[in-house]
Formats: C-alpha cells, structure tokens, sequence
C-alpha cells in the first residue's frame, strides 16, 4: 500500500513539475522570435473552427477572419493639393484611402491591415502608413489604438506595425504556394472607410508584375505615349534595374480604396495574401485586384521583429525574360521561356558558383520558372547565405548549380537601399539613399542620390521636390551620400541653399531660405 502511495506521489510530483514547466515554456514562448512561432502557438490552443468542402458559403471563414482585420488611420502634416503626376495612374493605383489622384499627400488617410500575433503584431502596406505622423489603429472592439512603426519594406510594399494590446484575435497564415487559379478566395477590409466589408471571388492569376512597386520606389514616370503603346502591345517601358519585387496573386474580388493592407484568404480562413492594388482606369473596382504572397510577407515580417530591417539575399545576375517575341539586341538564344542571364555581378554568389553571361536560368529548387516574377518572390523569401539551385540550360545541356546568396554589398547596394533605412536629413524634410550606376548612366551624371521620401510641411514639400527625384549638388557640390548633403548645406550663400537635379522630365534647379 505504501509503495503505491509512493508511486502516486511521485506521478503527481512529476505531472506538477511537468505542467509548470510547460506553462513557463509556454510563457517563454509567447514572445517567440518568429511570427510562425508565435502564430503556431495561438492556433495550437485556439483551432480555426472552419471547414471547406468546395461549397460557396464563406460565413465560416469570414466570421474567422473579420475580427482579426483592422482599420488604420493616418494623419500628416498639412500639404498642398497637387494633381496626379502620371498618366499611369488611370490604370494602376494604391489603394489606401484619402484620394491619391487628387493630392500629393492628403491630411489624413486610412488603409487596412492584420492582426497576425496576440501581441499586437498588425501586417499592412509600406504606402498605408509611409510618412505618416500618426498611425491609428481601430480594433473590431471600437478600440482606438495607437501604433508604431516597427518597419518599412518599399521594396515589397510591406510594413509591420505594433499596439500595445494583447488577447487580440489573430489571422492564422495559410500558404500562398498552394493557391489555385480558380480558387475561391475573399478579401476582407475598410473600402471607403466603410465598416469590415467582405468581398469574394477567384484568383485569376499568380506571379503577376505590374510594375506598380518599381515605379513607386525609383519615380520613374510613365509618359503617356508609353501607356499607349503599353495598351497596345503589352511590353513594359524599359526602366534600370531596381529592387523591387513583385509576385502578386491576382483576385477579381471586389475592392476598393482603403483596402489596402487587408487580408486575402482562403475558404478555410487562411491568410494568403495582403491586398495591395488595383488596376483600373477610374481607381476604383473594376475586377482586377493584387495581393502580396502571404509567404513573401512572412520573411518580411520574421526580419522586421528579429533585425529591425529586411535582410536580403541576392544571387548576383541581371537577366531578361525570354518569350516569343522578337528578341532584345545582344541576347544570343532561340529559347522562348526562362531568365536569360546578360550579366553576372562580380564577386556575387552566381559568379562564385560559376554562372556565365549568356546562361538560361530554367529552374529554381526544381521549379519552372518563365517570368522574373517566379524567380524574384521565391529568393526574396530567402536570407543571405541561403542556397538555391538554379537549373542551366548552357550549349544545349541543362546542369544544375547551386548558389551561396550574398547581401547587399555583393550586388552594388548599399545597407541603406530603401526608404525604410534611407537617411533623413531633417534641414530638408526628406531622406536620400545614393543612386545606383544604373540610374546615373541612364542620365549621364557622375554623382547623385535619390529622394526616397518628403516629409510634408517641410523645405522640400514646400519647394515642390517629389520622391524619387536625383539630386546632384548642393550649393554647387557634387553629392553622392547623405554625408556629402549635410557637408554641402553650410556652403549656400546669402542664407540660401541650392539644389540641383535631374529626373523624368529633365533638369531642375531649386534655390530656398537655409532653415
């Protein structure tokens, strides 16, 4: 009897020791490093209730997803109305509320976005929240909140943002490479600043560029006579190379501005995507609509919550999409699909797994790959000293290579290659990175770095200088760096400063008050 009060005793002493230690396993982990982490844990304990068996009845999913999709609301500082500045705006628009076509910057605008962690974790676009003075968040409770930036991705148009709150309903992630194309999927968020709406519809596409996000980070303007020969044939204006990528999932559901931000998501109430554009000649829903690859954004948001900034892997090639079409001058192939490599970058991680000028990239992982888009999202999930094989069709045999990624240096960057790590200089209201050699070879200049962002009511924004435009001296200095900018103010004389550039439209010369 004794030996069996014992044993009891002891089973008891270690099922207490057991179940402290996994509540403090449990406490450790609610501030898991990974958002996965911390969303595998909220659903461990909390199942999506949610089923889908190919009907269209989506009361389940969308009773699961609307709590978790917020209303953000942002305020600037006062700015003047100023018409849109492209003809490419009639066809492609951000969707965050507050009348893009009508103002350069409005007073206020709202957008959407997810809440993706108990804690407070909220994903929503780069352009919802960039140069925001304040970000609001309103909760499905009524609550007003407000939010922090934790970080900025021009490049994806992503952003993370955090409450304080915790116990908040959260939107489980799903897996964007299993979207279909006739998929069913709905998109769930504050159009018009209406209340949570949702709306349903199929995916149309995937791996779709628009060439919204390159146009947005590097300001380079369409002309009207390119989007009409755009209309006509379907071939992108050439443009340098930049960073940006693109990949979305394209919906016909319905959406609208202030949309932006919010959640694209599956039968099951799963979070494939974050809603992102639209495409349409008048700006509002007219059947096309873009949403971020949710396993694109899971990267973006891992980096933002454990580094503070993107950190991205490069393989270290320029390359041409292939297709039936006559061929670019220069490109010595009679393939009609994959990547054809025209440059690899020196001392980048292709060169070192011997990747030549002139090579087809076929594959990624095993994957085929037919546009720049297939390649861009799957190695813009990846961080560097991540390897991908890349499969190569050179003299008519196919190898496979496999190649160690590199970061930003080992392609000709610099750290602070986006508005989210550019560098502000608060005399001008703006925050410049240096312009890459192919932006400067594409104006003839020798020296130069790119306004990345204005900050409304300041110098800039008071003198008419817009994002995206090159600026080459200051007070007659060559300029190259943020350094060379606070170097060159003092040098204005009569207590004036001025700023010479260059952009779409051709040379510009500011002359302002030093401040």
């Amino acid at each position: 009897m004794k030996k069996i009060l014992g044993i009891t005793v002891l089973a008891a002493f270690i099922g207490g020791a057991a179940a402290i230690g996994g509540y403090k396993l449990f406490e450790r982990n609610q501030n898991g490093s990974t958002i996965t982490e911390k969303q595998n844990l909220y659903f461990a304990n909390n199942p999506l209730k949610v089923t889908s068996a190919g009907a269209t009845d989506f009361t389940q999913a969308a009773a699961a997803v609307a709590p978790g999709v917020v209303h953000i609301k942002t305020t600037y500082a006062a700015s003047k109305d100023q018409g849109s500045s492209s003809p490419f705006d009639m066809m492609e628009d951000f969707f965050g509320g507050g009348g893009r076509q009508m103002q350069r910057q409005p007073r206020a605008a709202s957008g959407s976005g997810v809440i993706i962690s108990q804690d407070g974790y909220i994903v929503t676009n780069n352009h919802v929240v960039e140069n925001a003075e304040k970000v609001e968040v309103v909760l499905t409770d009524r609550r007003k909140v407000e939010a922090k930036v934790i970080g900025r991705d021009p490049n994806t148009d992503l952003a993370l943002i955090k409450v304080n709150a915790t116990g908040l309903p959260v939107v489980k992630m799903g897996n964007s490479d299993n979207v279909q194309v006739g998929e069913w999927v709905l998109a769930v968020g504050f159009p018009l600043d209406l209340n949570t709406t949702v709306t349903a519809g199929i995916v149309s596409a995937k791996n779709r560029s628009i060439g919204i996000i390159g146009r947005e980070q590097q300001g380079n303007e369409i002309t009207e006579e390119e989007y009409r020969e755009y209309q006509r044939t379907g071939k992108r204006p050439d443009r340098p190379a930049n960073t940006s990528i693109e990949s979305f999932i394209q919906t016909d559901a319905a959406i609208n501005p202030g949309n932006s931000g919010g959640a694209l998501v599956n039968a099951n109430g799963e979070l494939v995507g974050i809603n992102s554009a639209i495409a349409s000649q008048s700006g509002y829903n007219q059947g096309y609509g873009f949403a971020i690859p949710v396993n694109l954004a899971r990267k973006i948001v891992d980096d933002f919550m454990k580094y503070g900034s993107v950190k991205r892997g490069y393989i270290g090639v320029n390359f041409v999409p292939l297709s039936g079409e006559e061929k670019p001058e220069g490109i010595k192939t009679n393939e009609i699909s994959g990547l054809y490599v025209n440059d690899v970058v020196a001392g980048g991680g292709a060169a070192a797994a011997g990747i030549k000028s002139g090579d087809v990239i076929k594959k990624v992982d095993g994957v085929v790959i037919n546009d720049s888009p297939d390649l861009q999202e799957r190695v813009g999930r990846l961080n560097p000293g991540d390897k991908v094989k890349l499969t190569i069709l050179r003299d008519g045999a196919l190898k496979d290579y496999t190649v160690t990624l590199k970061g930003e240096a080992s392609v000709g960057l610099t750290a602070n290659n986006n508005a989210a790590k550019s560098v502000e200089v608060s005399k001008l209201g703006a925050t410049f990175a240096p312009a890459s050699q192919a932006q400067k070879a594409k104006y003839g200049i020798n020296s130069g770095v790119v306004v990345t962002s204005v900050t409304t009511g300041k110098a800039f924004d008071n003198i008419g200088v817009e994002k995206g435009l090159i600026i080459t001296k200051v007070n007659g200095q060559p300029v190259n760096s943020v350094a060379d900018v606070q170097k060159a103010l003092p040098l204005g004389r009569n207590n004036m400063v001025s700023i010479s550039g260059v952009g779409a439209q051709g040379s510009y010369n500011y002359s302002f008050p030093a401040q």
